[in-house]
């Protein structure tokens, strides 16, 4: 399973990166504005700027909802960098622009999946990545993860090619059982990632093997 982190921080994705287990990056506009990024130009500049610090693929959000819209912005955005993953809604005009992307060879992420039914439009439409948002899920009573599972059972029946991004990642757990539930691919905030780490066991074996090497 790659490991995305979904920030716009450039500090978190350098630490992220700097772990050596980073593949790629997503972020939305939520994200950048949590920044203080504003302005198509900053938001370009910083898409390329991110592009520049890790080799893998990264998703860059349109802001439009039409298709002559979304297409437009999408060749843009795919401009900045061969590395450009262009992130697209999952509704009627996303679908028909992520076909038109596909065959036009620019990788897509279908953002905003809710159901194994709109999972299968954007993997019929081609997308390189679909991102199912569990946590959002679990925050109405399902389970994001159970829908993971789903989706990744019809797409090996299937055939479809179409990655699984797990995103809404809330915590090192929901990372843990997507790659159990057969995700391709996860996004979480770096706090996530890190807590992978954490274990009181391996904290109290360190502090043992320290204790009894100041003995030697």
């Amino acid at each position: 399973m790659k490991f995305f982190i979904d920030t716009a921080n450039l500090a978190q994705i350098k630490e992220a990166n700097d772990l050596g287990i980073l593949d790629g990056v997503t972020t939305n506009p939520s994200l950048m504005a949590k920044e203080g990024i504003k302005g198509n130009d900053a938001i370009l500049n910083h898409y390329k700027t991110i592009c520049e610090m890790v080799d893998g693929d990264i998703s860059a959000e349109v802001l439009s909802v039409t298709f002559d819209e979304m297409v437009a912005e999408g060749k843009i955005l795919a401009a900045i960098h061969p590395n450009i993953v262009v992130k697209v809604p999952m509704i009627k005009d996303g679908i028909k622009a992520i076909k038109w992307f596909t065959d036009n060879g620019i990788k897509t992420n279908c953002t905003l999946v809710f159901s194994a039914g709109q999972a299968i439009l954007a993997a019929k439409a081609g997308a390189t990545y679909l991102s199912p948002f569990i946590g959002r899920l679990d925050d109405t009573g399902y389970d994001g993860v159970e829908l993971i599972a789903q989706i990744a059972n019809i797409f090996t029946i299937q055939g479809f090619q179409t990655e699984i991004l797990a995103a809404s990642i809330r915590n090192p757990l929901h990372i843990i059982k997507c790659a159990e539930a057969g995700a391709d691919v996860c996004t979480c905030p770096l706090d996530s990632i890190l807590g992978l780490l954490k274990h009181p066991l391996t904290d109290i074996g360190l502090a043992k093997f320290l204790e009894d090497a100041k003995k030697m």
